[in-house]
């Protein structure tokens, strides 16, 4: 005897149903229509490639950040350590006679790689406050070993001498900008599109619950600390990347990419963006370079009040930053009749 009714779905031997995961990993119409954007900039904003391309290289560094804060929770006040690292160990094989762009990227992603997992054994042994201070102090220690061995870094002055390859022997870096901006954004996208596959996994939706509920997780079996060391030494990789790209772009290396400014500055943007989202790093970094290009055009010397006035009331109105007000009035949208 037949019935009408459809049987249940088969519950998976090990108890996971990869359903949900799958269907959050699917692309919307609107991420595609984000991703033209750039495309489009390209024949917009012709005459501002080097600003696109550096709006690129810090989106890139700002989700490096997003995927140990917004996913595992680990605030940091020193992740500018490893886009130096990244930005010095291109910049030294370059100088040396092995500028190959893909090399100099994948050296930069494995030394920092190398560096975050040794130092996450110290970030990791406190809580939110004692993090805090432990990765600003390696920042610093980092910035100072920089500034102090000047026959490797150059020091004040910098490392000079950086000569980088045309990408695959044809691609040469230009005056324009045009190669520099294909090479930053084709590297965005192809690092963005490993770190939404990694947040939509079971990886990710683990960080995500040791993010949320620390003490539950090992309950259930998780790993936190292999769990926190990983998303620690995944996101230090990216943020080599980040620095290697400025340095072939720029063919330059100053000391200043160990600086905490730049590390305070980053956390600002993410905070602005929206934690935990990815696209929050983006429209951050992209709202807040370009907010900061024309201001210190217009105002030289007080553009700061003028930011720090915006932040104030992204803060007051979008209190879990511009990516998530979109999405409140996205859902708002949806349900008005």
């Amino acid at each position: 005897m037949s019935s009408n009714l459809a049987a249940p779905p088969a519950t998976p031997a090990n108890g996971f149903d990869p359903g949900p995961l799958r269907n959050a990993a699917r692309w919307h119409r609107a991420e595609y229509a984000f991703w033209v954007l750039p495309v489009l900039a390209y024949f917009v904003f012709a005459e501002n490639l080097s600003l696109l391309s550096q709006i690129a290289i810090a989106a890139l560094f700002c989700l490096s950040l997003d995927l140990i804060l917004g996913y595992a929770g680990i605030v940091s006040l020193g992740h500018a350590a490893f886009f130096g690292v990244g930005a010095y160990t291109a910049g030294l094989l370059a100088k040396h006679g092995w500028g190959d762009p893909l090399l100099g990227l994948g050296a930069a992603a494995a030394i920092a790689a190398a560096t975050g997992f040794i130092t996450s054994f110290l970030v990791l042994r406190g809580s939110d406050l004692t993090r805090l201070m432990v990765t600003l102090g390696v920042a610093v220690m980092f910035y100072e070993a920089a500034n102090k061995l000047t026959a490797f870094t150059g020091g004040v002055d910098g490392l000079q001498g950086v000569e980088v390859k045309p990408i695959f022997g044809v691609f040469g870096f230009d005056l324009y900008g045009k190669t520099a901006y294909w090479y930053s954004l084709i590297v965005l996208f192809i690092m963005f599109c490993l770190a939404r596959r990694l947040v939509h996994s079971p990886f990710g939706l683990s960080l995500r619950g040791i993010r949320q509920n620390l003490t539950r997780m090992p309950a259930i079996g998780a790993p936190v600390n292999g769990r926190l060391v990983a998303a620690y030494t995944i996101g230090a990789a990216y943020a080599g990347v980040a620095g290697a790209l400025l340095t072939q772009t720029t063919q330059f290396v100053s000391l200043d990419v160990l600086s905490f400014s730049r590390s305070a500055e980053l956390l600002l943007i993410l905070v602005l963006g929206g934690t935990g989202r990815l696209y929050g790093a983006l429209i951050g970094t992209m709202v807040f370079m370009t907010a900061h290009h024309f201001l210190s055009g217009i105002n030289p010397q007080y553009w700061q009040f003028w930011l720090g006035a915006a932040l104030v009331l992204v803060v007051l109105f979008a209190r879990d930053g511009i990516m998530g007000m979109l999405q409140r009035l996205h859902a708002a949208g949806r349900k008005a009749p």
